[in-house]
């Protein structure tokens, strides 16, 4: 059974206590909800290997991303994240191909992946293979299995066709996006329940063609 009520407890703790001197005085509780979340991705790393080889063999801490927020640049001077995540790909977080995101935040989980921030360079990469062969990405973002999870691909677009590329192309909406990232929402029940591994796994098993698309177009880039 994983963990995730640890998890949970603690990240709403921390959205109340937000600052230095409460995350020190709690560590303890800090660790062991990062342990626990760990696991869990260690999990789901062994599954997504079952069905796409692709992502190699990163460990949890490869993959979770640090909760010091950088506020540099920020008006939002709070020092930490309030929320855990994830990504497994190849090459773990820092990774320039499709993976799988994990985001477990109170009233805000969330399981999906893909792209997102690209490089000019891959997101170039990406709009090309498209151009070239749309039918074959419709036929992934139009199918059931997908729909079943995903509300259509997230993120900004542009308004207009992106520079390089044939205005008139029949499919130029789908060369408009920003980002190819996809997003399942998680309820806190889902979450909390002992089945979320498993539910998780269905997210991304869904989620593989589209990833695999995308990665054949980065390796082109």
């Amino acid at each position: 059974m994983m963990q995730t009520k640890n998890i949970i407890s603690f990240l709403n703790e921390l959205q109340q206590h937000n600052n230095r001197d409460w995350l020190k005085q709690n560590d303890s509780q800090y660790k062991n909800a990062l342990s626990d979340f760990a696991v869990l991705v260690n999990e789901l790393i062994v599954r997504i290997a079952s069905f796409d080889e692709s992502i190699g063999s990163p460990d949890a801490r490869d993959c979770i991303f640090r909760i010091h927020r950088d506020v540099r640049f920020s008006a939002n001077k709070d020092p930490y994240k309030t929320h855990f995540g994830a990504y497994i790909a190849r090459g773990g977080r820092k990774s320039i191909y499709a993976g799988y995101y994990l985001h477990f935040q109170p009233a805000s989980s969330f399981a999906g992946g893909g792209i997102y921030m690209p490089e000019p360079h891959i997101l170039k990469a990406i709009r090309t293979e498209i151009y070239y062969n749309a039918e074959a990405f419709k036929a992934i973002i139009d199918s059931s299995q997908f729909k079943k999870y995903f509300n259509g691909i997230y993120g900004e677009r542009l308004k207009t066709c992106p520079k390089g590329f044939d205005k008139d192309f029949r499919d130029v909406a789908l060369l408009t996006y920003k980002d190819y990232a996809v997003v399942c929402q998680l309820s806190d029940r889902e979450v909390l329940s002992d089945d979320i591994i498993n539910r998780i796994t269905q997210i991304y098993k869904a989620q593989h063609s589209f990833n695999a698309y995308l990665n054949a177009a980065i390796s082109n880039a």
